[in-house]
């Protein structure tokens, strides 16, 4: 199979593609059909530390990538040919497996007719290009992994939501912030406004752009662009609700920090959680091993954010729970626009 047609399947199925070529000699490949499929996870592995010009090959399940360092003198086009060869040896392994299945259950369900269906199950089999069953496999796979990720973070959005109406039909912001003025000291009046100055939206602005010219996001134009419109589609969209609503902010003691006039939803909840979940995400694909620690970092982070408002007297925890739950709807939009979904 020459580099040309390797090339013409490539660009019609989408099976292996390069995205992180930053380093001479590694390589990243998103990989159709790895989602979710331990099974081809290990085949990969095994198939590609077997070859001479691969040092090292680690594929992962979770994000569909397969990391691949290998001998410098040898092309990009020669290590994603390789690996498409494995997923064809692969493929093929899978229908052979598929097309006896299909016979033995065929003959057991009509055994009147076994020749015939079984002829007709095997020329199906035959007539089915690879070019079209792996894709349709891959795409039902990252469907099924997009929304299980998404179910436990449309949830709490739904607990956020119903969190603002409670406080508010229940007038409860005013008792909740005179308790937590209680905790007021010189000492955590300084390290409050130092997390709130990390939730600033002109800060988080300055921040999302500076970081998608990074070298974190040096060769991912997609994620660094759709990184900064969700900075700038986060600080709009928050604009629009304050104005929108018109809340006045809390006057229950004298502010330490200066703020705007409008209240609802908090901009710093809001603008935090989308760059900050945002840039958390990225994270936890790039070090799949440590996203644990990544995610509690990350919502411990939000959170402080969210708490530093309430401290400070500026904002209602209506405020911040809606730009929590704002925020979140904004996050998932970007995420989903990333994964092409």
């Amino acid at each position: 199979m020459g580099n040309s047609h390797f090339r013409k399947l490539t660009n019609q199925n989408h099976w292996v593609q390069a995205i992180h070529t930053a380093v001479k000699g590694r390589v990243r490949y998103k990989v159709n059909g790895l989602y979710h499929s331990e099974a081809l996870k290990k085949y990969l592995e095994s198939r590609l530390l077997k070859e001479e010009i691969i040092l090292r090959a680690s594929a992962n399940s979770y994000t569909g990538n397969v990391l691949v360092i290998f001998q410098p003198d040898k092309s990009l086009n020669t290590i994603a040919l390789l690996i498409q060869d494995i997923l064809l040896d692969y493929r093929q392994k899978g229908s052979k497996s598929l097309a006896s299945t299909a016979v033995i259950k065929d003959s057991s369900l009509h055994s009147f007719d076994t020749k015939e269906n079984t002829a007709e199950v095997g020329g199906n089999n035959r007539n089915i290009s690879d070019s079209a069953v792996l894709p349709q496999i891959s795409m039902q796979r990252q469907l099924h992994q997009t929304g299980s990720q998404f179910i436990p973070v449309l949830g709490a959005v739904g607990v956020l939501v119903c969190a603002t109406g409670l406080l508010y039909a229940y007038n409860l912001d005013e008792a909740i912030l005179l308790l937590i003025q209680k905790l007021h000291t010189p000492l955590r009046d300084r390290i409050m406004l130092g997390i709130t100055f990390m939730g600033d939206p002109l800060v988080i602005l300055l921040y999302s752009l500076g970081l998608a010219i990074s070298p974190l996001f040096y060769n991912r134009r997609r994620e660094a662009t759709i990184l900064g419109i969700a900075g700038v589609g986060a600080i709009l969209l928050n604009c629009l609700m304050k104005l929108l609503f018109g809340r006045a902010r809390p006057a229950l003691w004298k502010h330490i920090i200066k703020v705007g006039q409008h209240s609802f939803p908090s901009g710093h909840a809001m603008v935090s959680i989308v760059i900050y979940g945002f840039t958390g995400y990225i994270l936890a694909k790039q070090f799949p091993k440590s996203r644990f620690w990544i995610y509690g970092l990350t919502i411990v982070l939000i959170a402080a954010i969210g708490f530093s408002r309430l401290y400070l007297g500026v904002h209602w925890l209506s405020d911040v729970t809606a730009g929590y739950g704002a925020g979140l709807v904004w996050l998932i939009a970007c995420i989903i626009s990333l994964e092409d979904v």
